[in-house]
């Protein structure tokens, strides 16, 4: 299940970091945000260096679906709302000055990433509320404009359009940037004493350390694990010319994204919170609504993405937390990340340079308002929901009644287990209590594997980590 990014792009490997190295800056993950931050900071003249828990490119950012863009949904009427029109607008003009960054990076290094220019769109049913967001958008100095019955392949009364957006391959952009940039792969940090960053292998002592790996390790300080759940969203690459004209997605729950990469039309959706997997097939269901709008298509790849879903939804960028001041994170950019990373590289980097930045208040991480704190309860609530579940007792499975290739939670020898059959009948069990905070694990048959519902982290069938912020394997069953 590659996306079309890993399919069509390779980039080189990195080597372990081994001893003991010193630097100015260290970035943990090698991801979009890791290392716009790594090359802004880099071109600012600072030291460098980068670490990585897998490959570059490995976790997030090769599932993306690569919209450069300040159209993020029905936002911008909220923000004015929840945030006031000072705050609304630094949002507005720190997603809408991040296209216009890529833009200029990629023109002035010669970057060969496939990089367009297309409009966004949301689209929608309620013409009323499309025509408010439009105008509230249009306010913040946006390039919004109200479009009637948009010529779509999906039925939509209207759509809010934002003109000179742009969609890229992520993973060309990424590997033009790493050229040029100190990474070790396969380099975890496992431990952080104070300004030494520990790994299997070596550590860094660095001045300065920035979290942009993609949901926080660290639980304390910070709490970012009771401020975020993560989302999946999964995509079909379609191939059969289907054109699209420019980037979609839907203003209504369970609505579809579309793009267009070459000939091919990437459609997304079936949007979950992580861990809480639905009956059917998430996969199966694109298929019948591409066999709808897009009959005749015929499918080339399928992947899926995980997203961080911040409280208010607005991402938390700068300051780790007050008693960490050399300590910096980006995380919890909720389905955005090309723009929010490109934001997260502009506003770590002035912190780091000690500058003032102009859009930096509203995507402070140290932020308190009714909405956080709601977001909050209701986070710790989902965890003590998820820690609560393995001691309440639930019908027994069989074994038996586990399909091969499937998973399931089950009694195996008087102990509560999640247990996976492989082709050959042959039972992996695995211990189904999240290495992280202890949450239980639900089994995704979408994607053969182990899913966390309070915090995101994923395991493959057999408990090797796939994903946190959880470090470690889940231990195996007896």
């Amino acid at each position: 299940m590659e996306s079309v990014w890993s399919k069509t792009c390779e980039i080189p490997g990195r080597p372990r970091l081994t001893g003991q190295v010193k630097t100015q800056a260290a970035v943990i993950g090698a991801g979009m945000a890791g290392m716009l931050i790594a090359a802004a900071l880099e071109e600012a003249g600072l030291d460098v260096i980068v670490l990585e828990a897998d490959r570059i490119a490995g976790g997030q950012s090769r599932n993306t679906t690569a919209k450069i863009t300040a159209q993020h949904g029905l936002v911008y009427e909220r923000l004015i709302k929840d945030f006031g029109r000072d705050r609304a607008w630094q949002y507005a003009q720190a997603n809408l000055r991040a296209v216009e960054s890529f833009r200029r990076m990629i023109k002035d290094g010669n970057i060969d990433c496939d990089f367009e220019e297309r409009s966004a769109y949301v689209y929608g049913d309620s013409l009323e509320q499309l025509e408010r967001e439009t105008a509230a958008a249009r306010t913040l100095g946006l390039p919004a404009s109200f479009v009637e019955r948009p010529e779509l392949h999906i039925p939509a009364a209207g759509a809010v359009a934002f003109s000179r957006q742009a969609q890229f391959h992520p993973l060309k952009f990424i590997r033009a940037l790493s050229e040029k940039l100190k990474i070790f792969e396969h380099s975890p940090v496992k431990q952080i004493e104070g300004k030494r960053l520990i790994t299997p292998e070596g550590s860094v002592q660095a001045e300065h350390i920035v979290f942009a790996c993609h949901y926080p390790f660290v639980n304390f300080p910070g709490m970012y694990f009771a401020r975020m759940y993560q989302e999946r969203s999964y995509v079909l690459a379609l191939e059969g010319n289907a054109r699209v004209n420019g980037m979609w997605i839907g203003a209504e729950e369970g609505s579809c994204s579309l793009r267009n990469y070459g000939n091919l039309l990437f459609l997304g959706g079936e949007n979950h919170r992580t861990g809480e997997n639905r009956k059917g097939g998430c996969y199966d269901r694109l298929q019948q609504k591409a066999a709808k709008w897009f009959p005749g298509c015929r499918e080339v790849a399928r992947w899926s993405a995980q997203d961080c879903m911040s409280a208010d939804r607005v991402p938390y960028i700068g300051r780790f937390s007050q008693d960490r001041p050399h300590w910096y994170v980006a995380t919890g950019f909720n389905k955005w990340g090309m723009s929010s990373s490109m934001v997260s590289s502009m506003i770590i980097r002035d912190m780091i340079l000690g500058k003032d930045n102009s859009y930096a208040e509203v995507f402070d991480p140290g932020r308190v308002d009714l909405e956080t704190v709601t977001g909050v309860v209701a986070e710790g609530a989902q965890a003590v929901k998820g820690l609560a579940k393995r001691f309440f007792q639930i019908p027994a499975k069989a074994a038996a009644e586990i399909a091969p290739g499937q998973g399931g939670i089950v009694f195996l020898n008087g102990e509560k287990l999640g247990v996976y059959k492989d082709g050959e009948g042959k039972l992996h069990p695995v211990d189904i209590r999240c290495p992280h905070l202890g949450c239980q694990l639900e089994w995704n048959s979408d994607e053969l594997s182990w899913d966390c519902p309070c915090h995101g982290s994923r395991f493959d069938p057999y408990g090797k980590l796939i994903s946190g912020p959880a470090q470690e394997d889940i231990e195996i069953g007896e």
